[in-house]
């Protein structure tokens, strides 16, 4: 792959923007910001690795007690799932051989293929995934909908899986085959029937990686090596379905906390992919005539800042509608993201383009007053009750996104303590319902896949306290609505209750949307075969 005409591709519709040539002084400003690489480079070997760049230091390894997507990521390399989404975002068969549903809608059943095996030497069996798909129906938002249609689920046989069913559901296949987080990965029995609100601590899946905790050094380095014995499928790769063949024996994910070494590490072949480059590093890179630099999902990422709906002063609706006046997305586009190329504002939240995407509600952040804002807080009786935002500042979107949100709140009248942090520890602590003095917060931004919240079944938009995401949103309306929607018919009732989904949302100051945005990832043009997908894959990727 080459990058001669030195463009960013994106999927915004606009006309590729021509990346400036670069001062040289430029290039040598930046490239003399130290390595710090380490132990990095191999020397000779018959052996492939792939040096990559995550954007986040992996800590939490449990895909399934955290959506961190770093966390997700992981998951991906480790273990297996049962159907996957293909390009098109249709659930295709991946551990499945066959299935078959009874006429009435009720019965379901799954067939495994042949050859599955955990890392550990075992066979997977029906069992495995009963257990993994409890666990995991318990902290999904699309898990927690199907699971109460399910009447049980049972292995039949070491191959057979049989899931019944209480009522239709048109969701099954799109549920247990979702792409992102929560990913229902399928692990052994004796690890899944761990508590899904505590994290395991066994590392074994049937997936096309090894993860080598051995080598495991948190802030730093994550080890994954080829599995030798996984089958992949026939299929070609599209997005997560299709084979899944490993093509290089080892990858590496080097993690750096400053973008800017990261950066450089890049550029002088130190490593060869760069997951999640700041936008206006990318500028740098495009420039390099060894570097393609491109966006690799079509949907995107929606921003939200979300609110801690269980401590005070966001206890209180009308605190946090008061709070989502001031939001104005175009300052958290512009400082975060910089070139409007690769942003828009969008109001619905469900991502703007796709089916379900309205704008009912939007007008509690359409306007982005500060003024506005003052007037709703003080109507409210705020009495000065601090708000702790959690700032990742190794997260250069998420810091932004923070800076932004603080100084807007700090000038509609909120007392606003910032409290810089690194991402890794802000997704340990996002789980604490404890009080702010005690390890608790008030607020943290992040974003969403835009294929994470196309519909009302994502766990971003639950209003269930005790099952929902962090934040812990309440609302029976919500609920009914998300439920109704899980077993909807017709395309027009989906979009109906899309909507009052969306409503309830906007009524109750669920979170707050900060507009859509396009990251693109780099390489080195010595990397083939890379999968146009929202979530990283590392199979079918090799290095030359």
């Amino acid at each position: 792959m080459n990058n001669k005409n030195q463009e960013f591709r994106h999927p915004t519709g606009r006309p590729a923007m021509k990346i400036l040539r670069l001062e040289r002084s430029l290039f040598a400003v930046a490239l003399a910001v130290p390595l710090a690489l380490g132990g990095l480079v191999s020397t000779a070997s018959a052996e492939t690795v792939m040096r990559v760049i995550p954007h986040a230091d992996l800590k939490n390894l449990d895909p399934i007690w955290t959506t961190a997507y770093i966390s997700r990521n992981h998951g991906y390399m480790v273990y297996d799932t049962l159907f996957a989404m293909d390009e098109s975002f249709t659930p295709q068969p991946q551990m499945v051989d066959t299935w078959t549903t009874s006429d009435d809608g009720l019965v379901w059943t799954f067939v495994l293929r042949d050859g599955l095996m955990f890392h550990d030497g075992a066979q997977v069996t029906g069992e495995d995934v009963v257990a993994s798909l409890n666990r995991w129906g318990q902290r999904d938002g699309m898990g927690q909908q199907l699971f109460k249609n399910i009447v049980s689920l049972e292995a039949a046989d070491d191959k057979t899986v049989v899931m019944t069913l209480s009522v239709p559901y048109g969701l099954v296949l799109e549920t247990i085959g979702k792409i992102s987080s929560n990913v229902p990965f399928i692990m052994p029995k004796r690890i899944a029937e761990a508590d899904p609100f505590e994290q395991i601590t066994e590392y074994v899946g049937s997936g096309p990686f090894v993860f080598e905790a051995d080598e495991w050094v948190p802030g730093n380095t994550v080890v994954y090596t080829k599995f030798k014995d996984y089958v992949p499928r026939e299929e070609p790769a599209s997005a997560a379905s299709g084979g899944k063949v490993a093509k290089v024996d080892k990858v590496i994910w080097q993690y750096f906390p400053d973008n800017t070494t990261a950066m450089n590490a890049l550029m002088a072949g130190e490593v060869d992919f760069f997951e999640q480059p700041a936008p206006d590093l990318a500028l740098i890179m495009a420039s390099n005539p060894d570097i393609t630099v491109e966006v690799n999902d079509p949907l995107g990422n929606i921003g939200f800042a979300r609110f801690n709906h269980l401590l005070p002063p966001f206890d209180d609706a009308e605190v946090r509608r008061a709070a989502l006046l001031a939001m104005k997305q175009e300052d958290y586009l512009a400082a975060a993201i910089g070139d409007p190329q690769f942003w828009k504002t969008c109001y619905s939240v469900f991502p703007c383009g796709t089916p379900l995407a309205n704008d009912v509600g939007s007008d509690v952040m359409s306007t982005g007053s500060i003024d506005a804002a003052k007037a709703a807080l003080a109507e409210t009786g705020y009495d000065g009750t601090e708000v702790l935002i959690m700032q990742p500042t190794d997260i250069p979107v998420l810091s932004a996104f923070s800076l932004v949100t603080a100084e807007k709140l700090r000038n509609a009248g909120f007392n606003v303590n910032l409290e810089a942090m690194d991402w890794a520890t802000l997704t340990s602590r996002r789980a604490l319902r404890d009080p702010v003095g005690e390890g608790g917060w008030n607020m943290f931004h992040t974003w969403w896949i835009g294929a994470d919240v196309i519909d009302p079944m994502a766990i971003a938009f639950s209003g269930d306290p005790d099952t929902g995401w962090f934040g812990w949103a309440e609302d029976a309306e919500l609920e009914e609505a998300r439920a109704a929607f899980a077993v909807a018919g017709s395309a027009e009732e989906k979009a109906e209750l899309g909507a009052k989904v969306q409503d309830r949302l906007w009524a109750i100051g669920a979170s707050g949307q900060v507009g859509q945005f396009f990251v693109p990832v780099a390489y080195r043009n010595n990397v083939e075969g890379l999968i146009k997908s929202p979530v990283q894959f590392f199979w079918n990727m090799s290095v030359e």
